[in-house]
């Protein structure tokens, strides 16, 4: 039987929905506990080949990929806005938030994959994610919950936020 190891870089895996909190929230305990790091992760949809069909038509493929960065960085900086609300607003949950936050990434991809890609290439030890993306009655699990779990070769926490 092998040995549990704590962990020492937790993947907090957000949607920026409004029921993200709660698990928010459990990834900064589980910080706590086991004086980890954390990361934040969101995954874009990447334009699809119609979109960039479209765009190539009437922008130089070096604009597009401007926008493309740019719209990365815009998501970085709503991640950072909202990580500075939810601590001005909940205080005792981040007092410790420049030491736990480790890094803010934002990928472009499926974001079943390029959550479980993202944990094995930045050998994460754990990935907390919420149920859903947004609330659902169809089941116990959202269709990225679901995928994460059933493929991840990294522990997943998954905490309610329906």
């Amino acid at each position: 039987m092998s040995e549990t190891k704590p962990f020492k870089t937790i993947l907090y895996a957000t949607n920026l929905g409004a029921h993200m909190r709660p698990v928010f929230r459990q990834a900064i305990n589980m910080a706590r506990i086991h004086q980890a790091k954390i990361i934040m992760l969101h995954a874009v949809a990447p334009i699809g080949t119609t979109g960039q069909a479209i765009l190539s038509m009437y922008l130089p493929d070096r604009e597009v990929h401007e926008i493309e960065q740019e719209s990365m960085n815009q998501v970085i900086e709503t991640m950072r806005e909202r990580l500075k609300n939810y601590c001005a607003e909940e205080d005792d949950v981040c007092k410790d938030k420049d030491e736990l936050i480790d890094k803010i990434a934002v990928s472009a991809g499926n974001p079943a994959d390029v959550i479980n890609h993202y944990a094995t290439t930045h050998n994460v030890d754990l990935i907390v994610i919420g149920t859903h993306t947004r609330q659902s009655k169809d089941g116990l699990l959202g269709s990225t919950a679901r995928y994460v779990t059933q493929h991840s070769k990294t522990p997943v926490l998954v905490v309610p936020n329906g």
